[in-house]
């Protein structure tokens, strides 16, 4: 299984990558999580502490690795456009809880995107993750829509769009829509998170396509807690554990 998880930012993409991710692993699954928002705090999520997430050092950032697999330095400007990477996932993750963390990085550029080899790079090893067949694969992807434009979700089994209940995020869903079908990824799905009522929840089931809605993640304020206190969601809310748990039910059913 491979899934993106997207949409605009502080809609709750992190906690369902993360709970998600933990879920598989208690499972017995092998379960890579990569945190591709620049923003990173998915190893928060999973459960690492803060000083440990400060030592992590982001795929993009680790220049003489770029160097090395791209061919690409000073000296030489021309530069590999598909430098090996199997082996990084396991060089360069860390195990929390089961789950293998891999901290992508980002690449700052201006307008539509550069062909850079930290570009190139990471676009090479989320590819490569595609790959791995019996494997879980879990992207915490950046907020907002411009990865899809870079293409460097393309090759995923399907979207996930973390929404709240309102109308900017209901168009989000429909932009991502739009564009994962120009990747040629045809299954766009939707969570809703932060719902609090019936009256959300209705008004969230009568916006998205039921063929595409796999469930509800209501307003919780230990989720609240737990990152306030920089700790894991699975490890404060029973409560959201369930119902994620439930969503994750659907994503198991299309699986097999």
């Amino acid at each position: 299984m491979k899934v993106a998880i997207t949409g605009k930012g502080g809609v709750g993409k992190t906690t369902l990558s993360s709970t998600l991710a933990r879920l598989y692993a208690d499972e017995g699954r092998t379960v890579l999580a990569a945190d591709v928002d620049p923003d990173a705090n998915l190893g928060l999520a999973l459960g690492l502490s803060q000083e440990e997430v400060d030592a992590i050092v982001p795929i993009s950032k680790m220049r003489t690795l770029v160097e090395e697999r791209t061919g690409a330095n000073a000296a030489n400007k021309f530069f590999k456009l598909n430098p090996y990477v199997a082996d990084i996932p396991e060089t360069f993750s860390k195990d929390i809880n089961g789950v293998k963390l891999l901290v992508m990085g980002t690449v700052d550029v201006g307008g539509s995107g550069c062909v850079c080899p930290e570009h190139v790079m990471l676009k090479a090893i989320l590819s490569n993750l595609t790959y791995r067949k019996n494997d879980v694969v879990i992207m915490d992807m950046e907020a907002g829509l411009e990865h899809l434009g870079r293409g460097t979700a393309a090759n995923m089994d399907q979207f996930i769009v973390v929404i709240e209940p309102g109308a900017r995020s209901v168009q989000t869903y429909h932009n991502v829509k739009r564009l994962a079908s120009d990747l040629g990824i045809k299954q766009v799905r939707v969570v809703a998170n932060k719902v609090r009522d019936q009256q959300d929840e209705d008004f969230v089931r009568s916006a998205i396509p039921a063929e595409d809605f796999l469930g509800v993640i209501h307003y919780n304020p230990q989720i609240i807690d737990a990152d306030r206190q920089g700790k894991s969601p699975y490890d404060f809310s029973p409560a959201a554990i369930e119902e994620i748990r439930k969503i994750k039910a659907i994503l198991d059913r299309d699986e097999r």
